[in-house]
């Protein structure tokens, strides 16, 4: 927290020439004022979760969409205008410099918070000027403010917040992060509402792991560029893999405990392999399944005198690995208890005791580190890619003896990819995307909005067709429920929980449909260093084309179907129109009830 921030930067050639770049507006964002129109309240994906969420959280919970439109398009009441000053500063930089400028009394303050959450409740501020933010536009990373991985939980905390705001006279608070974020955010706004605190917060998609995606935010900030990026160095290593053809490199990303970056770097790059969490996790496979399916793949391609690949690993797999995950529960909990690390193993149950004495070494010593604030593993730590090449020779070596391995000796090459491109310069998309989302959040504070998250739909298309509104985080909550034994159910708090790779989906369909290819033929695809002219600068990552997201526009076009319908079937029409509608109606809301009830089932874990 004590870090020199907003210093201005010495910038390259291409720096300077990003920090030129203007990104774009969708156009019901363009001009000086913008219309919001409010849609139906909204409620939650379970309806025994509706009444859990909002028992927690009485002052946000079952707020409507927000729509923003232009001021002259057509659209029925209620409605608002939202209009912004002619001053510079927010409308000229994207990405933190339209999330986190302050307002305050209706007054552009040239402040921002830095410091993250331990500058927030020390009231650490920075005062701005054109300087300091020419040198910052277009670029990455989070060095203009500063992050830190303190949550909001505590009463402490939330009252240290409540208390900088009420000091600060802060109109808004802009939360600027992934599911735990936001999550904070919505706990903020209800506790703010409650106080009656005028500050208004409001979220914003931002996390390279791509796992803050829901009905309807359909991308976050930064993944597009991290997996680009990661994707040229994966495709750099099946170069060289080709080149050399005695190597076999295991490649581990960042990505949290969700698979959508690996997902996303092999549909762009082409490897041999990858191995999903969720797929491990759906299967229940072991140590032992995985490292048999490495080796099967392994001598299918020796059989066809192919003794090289790339096989891709997701961070979180550790944790899907079921007995792994009961280890790691274990050394967790031991951990909580203060035993030391040190003695830990040998208070250890039997047969946890010997898993981990099975295990390498460095393993070891990695999986006896403290658990992250939400008790998981620190991912990034733990060397999974090395554990796995470390058995894979071993039962390559079994083969060989056993003489029904005949490829060459097996050689493994480890790396893991997480760091180098989280700091990478933003992609075009990323640009635009974190632009837009900037002065949507503009017009949610200005309309009075709290305890909403900035949204975009239609992002596949170009920028020219993006709808833009707001919806309330709380929306997007869930509960866990758990079986504790067989007469109990546990229920989990609200939260905002990370969404997983759909292996319904279309983009793993799009996997599975390769797989076999990707292994055997070694079509590796190089989709290059990032682009910011020409063909290149526009494509999109796969798993946001493939997919048929667009959530908001679907509820847009119901409503104006309904409108319809109430047009049409109004006091005076016929008996037949009349008969008609009741006979619809009532075999839709027959099915929808059904599919909603199944839908709720599917929640409980």
């Amino acid at each position: 927290m004590d870090s020199d921030y907003g210093i201005p930067r010495e910038l390259s050639h291409l720096q300077k020439l990003r920090s030129l770049y203007q990104p774009q507006l969708p156009p019901c964002l363009e001009g000086t004022a913008v219309r919001v129109e409010f849609g139906d309240t909204t409620t939650s994906l379970d309806p025994t979760d509706a009444q859990t969420i909002a028992r927690a959280f009485p002052h946000t919970f079952g707020k409507p969409l927000a729509h923003f439109f232009r001021p002259t398009a057509k659209v029925p009441a209620p409605q608002i205008i939202t209009e912004h000053p002619a001053i510079s500063i927010p409308l000229q930089y994207n990405c933190m410099f339209v999330l986190v400028i302050l307002y305050v009394t209706g007054i552009l303050l040239p402040l921002r918070l830095t410091g993250g959450t331990q500058g927030l409740f020390a009231q650490k501020t920075l005062e701005i000027n054109d300087d300091i933010l020419s040198t910052y536009k277009n670029q990455g990373g989070y060095d203009l403010l500063g992050r830190t991985q303190d949550q909001i939980r505590t009463t402490e905390q939330v009252q240290a917040a409540l208390t900088a705001c009420n000091d600060l006279k802060l109109d808004g608070l802009v939360i600027i992060g992934g599911v735990t974020s936001n999550t904070d955010a919505v706990q903020l706004a209800e506790t703010f509402g409650e106080a009656k605190c005028p500050t208004k917060v409001v979220g914003v998609p931002v996390t390279l792991n791509g796992d803050l995606k829901n009905q309807f935010v359909e991308a976050n900030v930064g993944f597009d560029t991290i997996c680009k990026v990661n994707s040229q160095l994966i495709s750099n290593v099946c170069t060289d893999a080709l080149s050399a053809e005695k190597y076999y490199y295991f490649i581990r990303l960042m990505g949290r405990k969700a698979s959508h970056v690996a997902l996303e770097c092999t549909l762009q790059s082409h490897p041999n392999m990858v191995i999903l969490g969720e797929e491990v996790a759906a299967s229940k496979l072991t140590l032992f399944d995985i490292t048999k399916q490495i080796c099967d793949a392994i001598q299918a391609r020796a059989e066809q005198d192919k003794n090289h690949g790339v096989i891709l690993l997701p961070e979180g797999l550790i944790e899907t690995i079921p007995e792994v995950y009961a280890l790691l529960k274990e050394i967790h909990s031991l951990l909580r208890q203060n035993v030391s690390a040190d003695t830990i193993s040998s208070q250890l149950s039997p047969w946890a005791y010997a898993l981990f004495e099975f295990l390498p070494p460095f393993i070891r010593k990695q999986l006896l580190l403290r658990p992250e604030s939400d008790d998981s593993a620190q991912l990034s730590q733990i060397e999974t890619e090395k554990l796995l090449a470390h058995l894979v020779e071993d039962e390559i070596n079994k083969r060989l003896k056993a003489g029904t391995y005949k490829g060459k000796k097996f050689n493994a090459i480890c790396h893991f990819f997480g760091y180098q491109a989280r700091g990478s310069l933003p992609s075009k998309f990323d640009c635009d995307y974190a632009y837009v989302l900037g002065h949507v959040c503009y017009h949610i504070l200005a309309a009075g909005l709290n305890g909403y998250m900035a949204t975009i739909t239609n992002l596949k298309n170009p920028v020219n067709k993006w709808r833009c509104g707001a919806a309330p985080i709380t929306a997007m909550m869930t509960v866990k429920r758990w079986s504790q034994n067989t007469n109990s159910l546990a229920i989990g708090k609200p939260a905002i929980h990370p969404a997983t790779v759909d292996l319904k989906g279309k983009a793993y369909e799009l996997l599975r449909q390769n797989a076999t290819r990707f292994l055997l033929d070694d079509i590796y695809r190089n989709p290059g260093p990032l682009q910011f002219d020409g063909p290149g600068a526009d494509a999109k990552v796969v798993t946001l084309c493939v997919e048929d997201q667009d959530y908001m526009g679907r509820i847009k076009k119901l409503q104006e179907y309904l409108d319809k319908v109430r047009t049409i079937v109004k006091p005076g029409c016929s008996q037949d129109v009349l008969k008609a509608a009741l006979s619809v109606m009532a075999s839709v809301t027959e099915v929808l009830s059904v599919m909603s009830s199944s839908s709720s089932g599917a929640q409980t874990l």
